[in-house]
């Protein structure tokens, strides 16, 4: 009976082991997990909160005032900083969040439909110019792209009541020679018009001077004129005039193709599709298309085909197609397509 007695005390005791060793398990868990919260609370806590917060430098925390303006991050516009040390010190804390939303802020420009493309509108009819540049001329004089329709009735006005031909625009007489002509623009590259800087670029191209022409083109760029914007993606990507660079050369179509350039956003979209990004791809023909750009509606015609675009999306940019070319159409524009 005491061997009994005994065995059943020892199993008592070695239960209230157990139950005592869980419990101080438990314990040492809680306070682990208690010690950890306080623990990264305090650490994150410590660091600035003025990544969420405009009134306060990313990197110091100081708050902005009267005598400390605060300056954004121009690349994601996310965070402030009251100074350049702040920010160089808060770079490698802040660069990958800032290039993911750079890169977004980007593609929210470069995916933004155009609301014409490149060329714009007649000055005369208002009605917006053919992507085909036969269509279409840029006087010299003034620097107006002008639809070939305007300057037929103009020179159709002039011939019936026998005047002087004078540009349909700013009324300047019309160069009798090609003198005349280039010394119209150079009084207009003279003047800093992006349209005469690219046209003379095109100039010096033919001439063979590719340097001058680059140039030129980075001129007119830097003024905004998209169609220099495409030409200096073209030299970057074939090497002409400058070392051949595609980051460059990716660039300058950007701009473009954000300045309403039909033909770059075509050229953006086959590096795309290279590069197995078909889905930005199909957004850039998508885009192009809806300018009229014949190009891009061929590749989504294509894409359709492989079953890479809906149905509806490409009836949609059909449609928008259609539109973008039918608005460039006009019974004197087409008189003048059959008798010129």
């Amino acid at each position: 009976r005491n061997k009994k007695e005994a065995n059943s005390n020892s199993k008592k005791i070695m239960m209230l082991s157990i139950f005592e060793l869980v419990s101080l398990c438990l314990t040492l868990y809680i306070l682990k997990k208690q010690y950890y919260y306080y623990y990264y609370s305090v650490e994150v806590s410590s660091e600035p909160e003025a990544i969420n917060d405009d009134t306060c430098c990313a990197s110091c925390g100081i708050a902005a005032n009267d005598d400390i303006k605060l300056k954004k991050c121009n690349a994601c516009h996310l965070v402030k900083y009251c100074g350049v040390k702040c920010q160089r010190e808060h770079r490698s804390k802040h660069k990958r969040e800032c290039k993911k939303r750079a890169a977004e802020l980007r593609d929210e420009i470069l995916f933004k439909q155009p609301e014409s493309n490149h060329h714009g509108e007649c000055p005369i009819c208002c009605l917006p110019l053919a992507l085909d540049a036969k269509k279409s001329a840029m006087m010299t004089c003034c620097s107006k792209t002008i639809c070939n329709g305007c300057d037929y009735a103009n020179s159709t006005r002039e011939i019936e009541e026998n005047l002087g031909q004078k540009c349909p625009f700013c009324r300047h007489p019309t160069p009798k020679n090609q003198e005349e002509t280039v010394k119209n623009l150079m009084r207009r590259v003279e003047a800093n018009d992006p349209n005469a800087l690219r046209q003379l670029g095109n100039r010096r191209l033919k001439e063979g001077n590719h340097e001058s022409a680059v140039e030129y083109w980075i001129n007119a760029a830097e003024l905004g004129d998209a169609g220099a914007h495409y030409h200096l993606h073209v030299a970057y990507r074939d090497g002409v005039g400058v070392e051949k660079d595609m980051k460059k050369a990716i660039y300058y179509a950007e701009q473009a193709a954000i300045g309403g350039n039909p033909e770059a956003r075509y050229n953006l979209a086959y590096e795309e599709s290279g590069n197995h990004r078909i889905e930005r791809a199909v957004k850039h023909w998508v885009i192009g298309a809806t300018l009229g750009c014949d190009n891009s509606l061929e590749a989504l015609r294509n894409s359709y085909t492989l079953g890479l675009v809906q149905k509806e999306d490409f009836a949609a940019a059909l449609r928008a197609h259609k539109a973008a070319v039918d608005a460039t159409k006009s019974p004197q524009r087409e008189e003048a397509e059959a008798k010129w």
